[in-house]
């Protein structure tokens, strides 16, 4: 009987075998016609490749799937987090160290309209709760972390694991030039599609994976991968300029400027990087200060506090 047994599972085998040569073939076919494109689903790795230069360092990605989206009246409910070592010179990933998803119930029942969009029910994360020690464990070492809008994440996740506080964070939303590599979006699925993959979107784990895939592919115009750039992003700090008093007629020109309403602050603010700050301070002058002189605030924003509520270091400028 055994032997009858494992001949059937070799057959079936064979069979299954046979059967994705045959897809694959089919695929190709289907993909050199110029009126069709063709997605395979994602399958991550554990191992990139060899360490070309000997230096290595540590990453973590990391994803939430919250309540809300709100940081200050929602919930974690899940946090996935995959820690990897790359080669700092490349940006090229060497392998996968560790994968940790985990599940925590709020105080509160999670809303249909969310649980629509990530599919967790009260049911699935009942009596469940993301072990702090072992965040902490895995981010000890690590140089930085990854999150695709950071700044979502980044809230939450210091509200509820304070040790977020202390890391740098990069984000591979904004700090990965997508737009003048030639895509239409920076949204994760869009970009995977655009590479010919999809993968099942919307859980933390499985969107970390897929990210750091992303992160893995040369771009088309600069050739050089998505984390080559975050690392090259994380040298330089980035600025926030707060234009005091400004008169309230100039607010459309700010808005179309880039600048947006703080409400708290009551005062318009634009995000800058450090090449492009002395430029939009004469911009400001003309548009949001109609030539005048005026004091205003710089704030210096580090990979520590970038992306989060925390505010940055504040000089104060007259242009």
């Amino acid at each position: 009987t055994r032997k009858i047994w494992e001949s059937e599972e070799r057959k079936e085998k064979g069979a299954v075998n046979m059967e994705v040569t045959e897809i694959e073939l089919l695929a190709r076919q289907v993909e050199a016609h110029p009126d069709y494109r063709v997605l395979r689903r994602l399958s991550p790795r554990q191992v990139f490749g060899e360490n070309s230069s000997g230096a290595a360092s540590r990453a973590i990605i990391l994803d939430t799937e919250t309540t809300g989206t709100d940081p200050f009246a929602h919930e974690v409910i899940e946090l996935g987090m995959v820690a990897f070592d790359f080669d700092p010179s490349t940006g090229k990933a060497i392998r996968v160290v560790e994968v940790y998803d985990a599940l925590e119930q709020p105080s509160v029942p999670i809303p249909p309209d969310t649980t629509r969009i990530h599919g967790i029910t009260d049911e699935m994360v009942a009596g469940k709760r993301i072990d702090d020690q072992k965040v902490e464990e895995m981010l000890f070492g690590a140089s930085l972390v990854i999150a695709h809008n950071a700044q979502f994440d980044r809230q939450f996740l210091e509200k509820r694991l304070p040790i977020f506080q202390s890391v740098p964070w990069g984000c591979s939303l904004k700090d990965v030039p997508w737009a003048e590599e030639g895509y239409g979006s920076a949204k994760l699925d869009y970009i995977l599609n655009c590479m010919g993959f999809f993968h099942e979107a919307h859980r933390a784990e499985a969107d970390c994976l897929a990210l750091l895939e992303v992160l893995q592919f040369p771009l088309p115009v600069s050739g050089i991968t998505g984390l080559k750039h975050l690392l090259s992003g994380q040298q330089n700090p980035s600025y926030r300029v707060w234009a005091r008093n400004s008169p309230f007629d100039n607010k459309d020109r700010l808005k179309a400027r880039g600048y947006r309403w703080e409400a708290n602050e009551k005062c318009w603010f634009l995000e800058t990087t450090e090449s492009t700050l002395q430029s939009d301070l004469a911009a400001l002058k003309q548009d949001g200060y109609n030539g005048k002189s005026a004091k205003i605030d710089i704030e210096k924003l580090d990979s520590r506090v970038r992306f989060s509520s925390r505010g940055g270091e504040k000089t104060t400028r007259v242009i």
